[in-house]
């Protein structure tokens, strides 16, 4: 029997500037990749609140919630992982990055940008589609 699938939840943080549409990503020292935010909910949590505090700890960004995108299917130590994203826009000011044991920076990208330096296929999937590319 296979073990049941790990859930994650993440966002697609996205802003409007006069050169174009800028995604939000983050480094993470621990695996040397550019991702998008996403973790792991806590007991009682909705994977929506998952994903909006996963943001504001990855980022140091608050954000609302806007639509659902769709998720990516992975595996991790031999057991699946699916992770939905929404896309979120920034609201009020921004703080330090709560969580620096895991991520090391957090910067602003250009689609093209963020589509480069994103590590992961399903990730880039998400962002394509978002921006219609």
């Amino acid at each position: 029997m296979n073990p049941p699938a790990l859930s994650a939840a993440g966002g697609v943080v996205t802003r409007g500037t006069p050169a174009g549409l800028e995604i939000l990503l983050v480094h993470r020292h621990r695996y040397g990749d550019w991702s998008l935010p996403k973790g792991k909910p806590e007991p009682g949590e909705s994977l929506e609140q998952t994903a909006l505090r996963e943001v504001r700890e990855e980022t140091g960004q608050d954000v609302e919630l806007l639509e659902f995108l769709g998720e990516t299917h992975y595996v991790v130590k031999q057991v699946p992982k699916v992770v939905r994203f929404w896309r979120m826009r920034p609201v009020g000011t921004s703080a330090p990055i709560q969580d620096r044991d895991e991520v090391a920076e957090a910067g602003w990208f250009s689609t093209t940008e963020a589509l480069a330096r994103l590590t992961y296929p399903g990730e880039r999937e998400i962002v394509r589609l978002l921006a219609g590319c």
